[in-house]
């Protein structure tokens, strides 16, 4: 397993990530309509637009010489004096093989570099990722619900991350 920064290169692959992972986690969380209408290429625009972006972070990880699973940190978008974890996938079939620890450990190495705290949010109904969050020392922070998560409503929970200067 090796983790590295994305490269526009890798959009394409990442974008394959989101939607299969989306597809595979989100069922009775999303309506069906929405998953079935992601695209890998919309997608794919996306990631071409946010791998170069100067405020973001993106990882992939590899493994067998193939890209299984990535992350994305940066700025919080609603208060800059922290940091944010945006995303963080593992397609299925890289799963139980330690990408989502290596992708985390980058993500919040890179964060790390410039605040002391950060965010996620996650799908409440999303409990195997909230517990991999908090065995990492991710605490619950917050609930909302967000609108705007491709014109579905999704009740989502709020993980902090403090003293990530101190890791």
């Amino acid at each position: 397993m090796s983790v590295r920064p994305a490269r526009p290169e890798d959009a394409r692959r990442i974008a394959e990530i989101h939607v299969e992972t989306w597809r595979a986690t989100y069922p009775g969380v999303m309506p069906q309509e929405v998953l079935d209408g992601l695209s890998v290429d919309d997608r794919e625009r996306l990631w071409q637009e946010w791998i170069p972006h100067p405020e973001t972070r993106p990882f992939v990880a590899e493994l067998d010489g193939g890209i299984v699973g990535f992350v994305s940190v940066g700025p919080c978008w609603t208060d800059r004096a922290i940091g944010e974890l945006y995303a963080i996938y593992v397609a299925p079939a890289g799963q139980g093989r330690g990408a989502g620890l290596a992708l985390m450990e980058a993500g919040v190495g890179a964060l790390s570099e410039r605040w002391d705290e950060a965010i996620l949010w996650v799908a409440t109904e999303n409990p195997r990722a909230r517990r991999f969050y908090e065995r990492y020392g991710w605490v619950v922070d917050g609930e909302r619900v967000d609108d705007s998560i491709l014109g579905a409503s999704v009740a989502e929970t709020r993980y902090r991350l403090s003293g990530l200067g101190r890791r």
